[in-house]
């Protein structure tokens, strides 16, 4: 957590006149403290607690917020991505945290419940949750009052927790800080922190895993952290005169040999932007390089408090703000971290064509944002600007291409006149376009809008999005993104709506394209490129026609349906899965109508099953139903929503010859599209393969290659 450590320099702080609009920190419209980092192959995510409200001095912390980053210069704010006393009620303030990655893509937090209650775990399939604990009885991980799974073992301060999963999949944690008489923290006799090793399973641990991890060098204070560089482990504190130290060793569990100091207390060409008080860190590896995160108080000693709505002079101590710098090494040792003003070099560049939660950036000016809360959903964070002020977000390395034609904002405005100018080389550079918000009828009440943009063609450095408008905060910038055309309205895939009860194939997604039919970390189809090539769902290739695979959680699939009967009803699913943590959600209009659904774990993703599920008050007349991937990995062919799912029909066809394989559609004599097939070549001129269809009937089959169309005649039986 970082106590605050007091000393009479704040009367200097004035003077030092730090210049907040560099790239650190990198958030200076709130205060943040505690960083911890972890990264998958694609991104770099940061957890921080919360130093807001601006007025406050002490260490009231309810809230953690989640970062990200692909490029290590743009990052996106996620908001609070775990909000303690929302989510569970036996949480008191929620200190400095931990978070790793599990080998399943499993995000999880360990928490400390105020200042010394104890430790708690919880796990997320998507980075903005929702966060669920695990551990049977909602207990935690360690307790000091009871309601844990153990207790602090003398521990003086029982805070600061960190995860760390091994190379091979294994989970450890390790929390404490402070000193006691059994656990001492002293020059060269360190041993307040404990480290245990999670089950596999990840709802509890071996209590007779326990480690006590003792450690020579300056006396240790708080904030243990574990990381790995090829076989060499490095367990990093803070100590006591406010530095991070270090220590290596070939076990995970020690013991550690101290190796020296690698961060000093921050400062910039001889300055401090720390205020001489404490600190915390975090350290993971990206693409190569490694990074440390961390805290000063490089914003609160600005000339200018951004963050500070208006409040004079907040308090030092309690007001910190994260910064990021790139982490070197020397062999096995680590180098002193030189602090900089500009953070990371940009790794590579942002690519404008994706849909980005709107507050993505690499620096940032009068702006200020809230975080909408749904439980058992992700968290949503809204970007409310001050906009009658000098309000901005900048964008670094935007790679445009052959060039932007539209951009692309979702946004509620509660007053007339707002508007977004979007801006090239400085806040009032070269106007590429100007994008009218229409008034909504209230905070929540999201309208999408497209606006011409020109002149953004290859890399743009600085691509600033500026808010214009005669009162502050009445607008909530949702999200937003550019496309090289004007995009397509959402709308029912071939105009068929899908009708409820009945089934929809997985495949047969809305058209309007990536963010508005659908989200896909991809761009690409990674499956079967020759159905909907265009888009970016996956599509694989099963015996009965197409389904949706290669899911991540927080993706998600759109249908336009017209419910008949309203009420609770049951579904049924066709799916197949080789994770043991596969899941999804079902929801119409944004509303859950469905608890999360597990898929049983297969042989591999060919094998199919049918799983089933309730769903509550649906209503009747037109609405969009949404599939939201929760746990990765789903193959989906398709929902039957309804009391009785089809079994299908199949039905044996002989299609002659054909020049080349071929993919084709079936539609009922009213025309309605029912399923799709490819043919297979059993001779250079004969063409034999099946079709499955719900009901007997007289349907057409059409060739999508040659458009040449069969009448084919299906009975009970499927002659």
């Amino acid at each position: 957590m970082n106590l605050p450590i007091r000393i009479a320099l704040f009367g200097i702080i004035a003077s030092v006149g730090v210049h907040i609009y560099a790239d650190n920190p990198i958030s200076n419209y709130h205060y943040l403290a505690d960083p911890a980092a972890t990264a998958d192959d694609e991104t770099f995510y940061i957890l921080t607690d919360s130093d807001d409200p601006a007025g406050s001095d002490g260490y009231t912390i309810k809230s953690l917020y989640g970062f990200s980053s692909k490029d290590m210069k743009n990052w996106t704010d996620h908001g609070i991505i775990f909000e303690a006393k929302r989510e569970y009620d036996n949480i008191n303030d929620i200190w400095a945290s931990g978070i790793d990655i599990a080998p399943d893509g499993t995000f999880y937090i360990v928490y400390p419940d105020g200042g010394g209650g104890g430790v708690g775990l919880v796990g997320a399939k998507n980075f903005s949750g929702p966060w669920e604990n695990p551990i049977p009885g909602n207990k935690k991980l360690i307790n000091n009052w009871g309601g844990g799974l153990a207790d602090c073992d003398g521990i003086g301060w029982c805070f600061d927790p960190a995860i760390y999963f091994d190379t091979d999949g294994s989970g450890y944690f390790t929390f404490g800080g402070g000193s006691s008489d059994s656990r001492p923290a002293a020059e060269n006799n360190n041993n307040i922190f404990n480290i245990y090793k999670f089950n596999s399973d990840m709802k509890g641990f071996d209590i007779n895993s326990k480690v006590q991890l003792k450690i020579g060098g300056p006396k240790a204070m708080e904030a243990s952290y574990i990381h790995k560089k090829g076989s060499l482990y490095y367990l990093s504190y803070s100590t006591s005169d406010l530095r991070i130290a270090y220590g290596t060793s070939t076990n995970v569990k020690g013991p550690y040999t101290y190796k020296g100091i690698f961060m000093d207390n921050p400062n910039i060409n001889g300055q401090n932007i720390n205020a001489h008080n404490n600190n915390h860190h975090g350290i993971a590896e990206f693409k190569g390089k490694w990074y440390a995160v961390y805290h000063d108080r490089r914003l609160v000693k600005a000339a200018e408090h951004p963050a500070s709505l208006g409040v004079a002079n907040p308090e030092p101590a309690y007001h910190r703000s994260v910064s990021i710098d790139e982490l070197t090494y020397n062999g096995d040792n680590l180098n002193k971290l030189v602090y900089t003003n500009e953070g990371p070099k940009q790794i590579a560049n942002f690519d404008p064509y994706q849909t980005y939660p709107a507050i993505t950036s690499s620096l940032q000016r009068n702006i200020r944002s809230r975080t909408d809360w749904t439980r058992g959903q992700p968290v949503k964070h809204v970007l409310t600007p001050y906009s009658t002020k000098e309000s901005w977000i900048r964008v670094s390395g935007v790679d445009f291409g052959s060039g932007a034609t539209n951009f692309i904002v979702t946004a509620a405005s509660v007053a007339s006149g707002n508007k977004i100018e979007i801006r090239s080389g400085s806040v009032s550079g070269t106007l590429a376009g100007s994008c009218d918000l229409p008034q909504t009828s209230g905070w929540n009440a999201y309208e999408t809008t497209e606006c011409a943009v020109d002149g953004l063609t290859g890399v743009v450095n600085q691509l600033f999005l500026v808010f214009k408008g005669s009162k502050d905060s009445t607008m909530g910038i949702l999200e937003w993104e550019f496309s090289g055309a004007p995009s397509v309205p959402q709308s029912a895939y071939n105009g068929v709506v899908a009708s409820i009860p009945g089934k929809i194939e997985a495949e047969y997604y809305d058209e309007g394209g990536a963010r508005k039919a659908y989200s896909d970390e991809e761009s690409e189809n990674q499956g079967d490129a020759s159905f909907r090539a265009e888009e970016g769902v996956d599509i694989v290739a099963i015996p009965e026609g197409k389904a949706v695979g290669y899911t991540v959680a927080g993706e998600w699939l759109e249908y336009s349906v017209n419910v008949k009967s309203a009420g609770d009803q049951t579904f049924t699913a066709r799916v197949s899965s080789g994770s043991e943590s596969s899941s999804f959600m079902l929801f119409l209009d944004d509303v859950a109508i469905s608890d999360t659904i597990k898929i049983p774990q297969g042989a591999d993703w060919d094998t199919y099953t049918t799983v089933t599920g309730n769903l509550k008050s649906v209503t009747t007349g037109d609405h969009i139903l949404k599939i939201l991937i929760t746990g990765s990995y789903v193959n989906l062919d398709w929902i039957y929503m309804g009391e009785e799912p089809p079994t299908g029909i199949t039905k044996q066809l002989n299609l002659g010859a054909l020049e080349a394989e071929s993919t084709f559609n079936v539609f009922t004599v009213q025309g309605k599209q029912v399923a799709q097939f490819k043919s297979s070549s059993l001779s250079n001129l004969t063409h034999k393969t099946q079709m499955v269809v719900e009901k007997p009937g007289v349907y057409l089959v059409k060739a999508q290659n040659t458009s040449k169309v069969y009448r084919v005649f299906v009975s009970k039986k499927g002659f």
